[in-house]
């Protein structure tokens, strides 16, 4: 090759690279384009339950204090006095039907309330509180079987009693010193059940339960407090159990692949704060009639399952059971059965929660939220597992992000980086082909690339702000000696939100 034909080879090459360059620069700014703005959307339109109650709460803490000065064996008759009125009033409605209007339900509720401070500083009295709570939740979900839950005020009442003496419960649980031995699982109803059992860290399940769970992700924890009714779960799984193995498997959908049937292990060892068990009441009219129905209902689902790919809804459109969230699977399930769940369905109004799930895909805000699961009458609780160090772990999560929710401006969607936008959009494509061949890619099925980062800088920028409220936690319990209750938490959260996202420290 002479000089002249290598001085034209090497500019051909050099010209190749130029044109090549401009090709990848032209896609990279191609792929840089904003997806078009998806249209506005309104909420529920209705009014989100607030407590409001900052006073009474910090009221409560420093009952908490005073009673931990004062020991328990000053703090005995009145601890003793107040279990026995809780129990005098527990007998009295039971032996009535009640109206969710009934003026002993406040009262009720005032008693539980305040017992707590008093138990949290004497955890020993746990085995006394623990029962009237558990009692509580078993009368308050039998009388409602009546009640209209249509009615903002039955709505309400039934949420102050039930979460209310929940988050009581979880309080004292985390005052009790690292000594105190806590039982993993908190049993509920024995309510009777013929379907096929299988028995699951101590206690017996039976086709047909219904799991609600708390996941570790971000995410998990705005899909429990989004909505007019805040609670504590993300997730729901259908069980079933072989009739003839005894083998048990949940049902349930992932937003990365849908529709999917996992081993008890495999549902174990995936992230879970917590978990409760639920069953259908036995005397329900269809369950009277057919006392195996909930196994058939759990049966049909699994072969479903099986035998076609059902994907992940992301706009929780609750009654196209095409694509399923994971609410969806049991409505999906009893439905065809004659056996509707969520006797009130979950409304999500607050302008900052719409803003914030319609940007991850959700277009239906009235809808059914695992949260909601707890309060449905038509439902007994059998079990619940929970530890501390988990316990409190959702408690941080959960205070991050209500501080989040507050500080979010409504009708603005999350923001993304936008360079990672052609990147992500590569993802997507690969996905695509890796979901035609039944594989799980990168970006889930169903999701869009905008929408990917959005999800991941939501998950970064919570870890982030977490992670600041733990230190926090750590610095307030090295000073106080206990643990920071849940107002504590949503006021660090706060400061934690204004130092990682500048974002505003108040409501």
């Amino acid at each position: 090759m002479t000089g002249s034909d290598e001085k034209k080879h090497g500019s051909g090459f050099v010209k190749f690279v130029v044109r090549a360059c401009g090709v990848l620069v032209l896609l990279y700014v191609a792929l840089l384009l904003p997806e078009r703005t998806p249209p506005a959307v309104k909420g529920a339109g209705r009014q989100p339950f607030e407590w409001k109650q900052d006073q009474y709460w910090k009221a409560l803490e420093l009952k908490f204090l005073q009673a931990r000065s004062a020991g328990c064996a000053s703090l005995a008759g009145d601890i003793t006095s107040r279990c026995a009125a809780v129990d005098q009033i527990l007998g009295a409605i039971s032996r009535d039907r009640v109206a969710a209007n009934d003026p002993r339900l406040p009262a009720l509720e005032s008693n539980i309330v305040h017992l707590a401070p008093l138990i949290g500083a004497c955890p020993e009295r746990l085995n006394d509180f623990i029962p009237l709570a558990t009692r509580l939740r078993s009368e308050l979900k039998r009388q409602s079987i009546h009640w209209d839950f249509n009615a903002v005020s039955t709505r309400e009442r039934i949420y102050r009693l039930l979460f209310g003496t929940r988050m009581a419960v979880e309080e004292v649980l985390l005052q009790a010193p690292a000594e105190f031995t806590i039982p993993e699982v908190l049993p509920g109803d024995n309510e009777p059940s013929q379907t096929p059992s299988a028995t699951v860290r101590g206690a017996t399940v039976h086709s047909g339960d219904i799991l609600l769970s708390r996941g570790g992700a971000p995410t998990s924890a705005l899909i429990a407090r989004g909505n007019d009714f805040p609670g504590v779960f993300s997730h729901v799984a259908l069980l079933h159990v072989d009739e003839k193995s005894g083998r048990a498997s949940l049902i349930e959908s992932h937003i990365e692949r849908g529709v999917a049937i996992a081993s008890i292990d495999e549902y174990l060892s995936d992230k879970k704060l917590r978990i409760l068990v639920l069953r259908p009441r036995a005397d329900l009219p269809a369950l009277r009639k057919d006392p195996m129905l909930p196994h058939k209902a759990a049966a049909g689902s699994l072969e479903k399952a099986r035998q076609i790919h059902i994907p992940y809804d992301f706009q929780m459109d609750y009654k196209d059971h095409t694509g399923q969230f994971c609410s969806e699977v049991v409505t999906a399930a009893y439905e065809p059965l004659d056996v509707k769940f969520w006797t009130g369905p979950t409304f999500i109004s607050s302008p900052a929660v719409v803003t914030s799930l319609a940007s991850f895909g959700v277009t239906h805000f009235e809808t059914q939220e695992p949260a909601e699961l707890e309060f449905d009458p038509q439902l007994v609780v059998v079990a619940e597992w929970r530890d501390r160090n988990t316990l409190f772990k959702a408690h941080v999560d959960d205070a991050v992000t209500d501080a989040m929710l507050e500080s979010t401006q409504p009708g603005r969607s999350l923001g993304y980086n936008p360079w990672l936008l052609p990147v992500t959009r590569i993802a997507k494509a690969y996905s695509v082909v890796l979901n035609a061949f039944g594989k799980i890619g990168p970006v889930p099925e169903g999701m869009s690339a905008t929408t990917a980062l959005r999800v991941k800088k939501y998950r970064n920028d919570h870890t982030a702000i977490a992670n600041v409220v733990l230190r926090s936690a750590d610095q307030f319990k090295a000073k106080n000696s206990y643990a920071p209750p849940y107002w504590e938490l949503v006021n660090m959260a706060r400061e934690a939100d204004h130092k990682v996202r500048g974002k505003a420290k108040s409501p």
